[in-house]
């Protein structure tokens, strides 16, 4: 098999009526890539729909003996790549086909370590709303403080940048916590505005419930020991762009 240019890690729980979407997206990508599906310990036939795939040279397939969250089941994942560039997919969400070369491509020519895309909505039925959310060209760590534009299905990452900053606190935005740490380092991250994502829109996300979503906003602030008066400040800023976001979404 030829080395992996990009190791996508999938974490997955109970989720077999998403999940060959998401790998078929993945395998329709046109850069060498291993796929590496962590399961976190499903109880419905995620096993079974995923058999087909066991036999593919580059799937990997690793069952946690418990749940262990969405953090530490990427970790999981991250630390058995071998890719040069990790990139994340929810088992809910799925790719076009030109996704990972396109952030490459872009990667390479800004010399940044992370890029995002922007990202059309689709229902839990799986349905396009026609709705796109948009991205900046680059966003920095002060940017980012402000607003969440980075969605974890979206983003690629150079491996080693992966290794150095695992995410944490899955009770949290961890995936949020996980780009401030690196941009605080790194300073830009670069932005694809186009829709290479399908993300699915669903009523029980962690984003949806917007008070819930805040102090979770605020705990990410206060990991990062942002001071109370500041973080509460950067949490309703978080909170009125979430309420824009999502009522334009509804």
């Amino acid at each position: 098999m030829e080395k992996p240019k990009v190791s996508v890690i999938i974490p997955a729980y109970n989720c077999s009526q998403y999940i060959e979407k998401a790998i078929e997206s993945v395998l329709s990508q046109n850069v060498p890539l291993e796929i590496i599906l962590i399961d976190d310990n499903s109880q419905d036939n995620l096993g079974q729909v995923i058999e087909k795939y066991m036999k593919l040279d580059n799937f990997i397939y690793l069952k946690n003996e418990t749940n262990i969250g969405v953090a530490e089941a990427r970790n999981r994942g991250v630390q058995i790549a071998t890719g040069d560039y990790i990139a994340f997919l929810d088992a809910d969400d799925w790719w076009r086909p030109d996704k990972l070369i396109k952030q490459i491509n872009l990667m390479k020519q800004k010399k940044y370590v992370l890029c995002f895309t922007a990202r059309e909505i689709v229902n839990e039925d799986g349905i396009t709303t026609g709705k796109i959310i948009h991205v900046q060209d680059e966003i920095n760590y002060n940017n980012l403080l402000y607003h969440n534009g980075i969605a974890c299905s979206s983003v690629i990452l150079k491996r080693d940048v992966a290794l150095k900053n695992p995410m944490k606190y899955s009770h949290l935005h961890e995936d949020y916590l996980a780009w401030l740490t690196i941009l605080k380092k790194h300073g830009k991250a670069c932005g694809l505005d186009e829709p290479l994502l399908l993300y699915r829109l669903s009523n029980n996300g962690k984003s949806r419930n917007k008070l819930k979503s805040a102090r979770m906003t605020y705990g990410v602030y206060r990991v990062m020991k942002i001071g109370r008066i500041k973080a509460f400040f950067l949490m309703s800023s978080h909170l009125l762009h979430g309420i824009i976001k999502y009522n334009k979404l509804d």
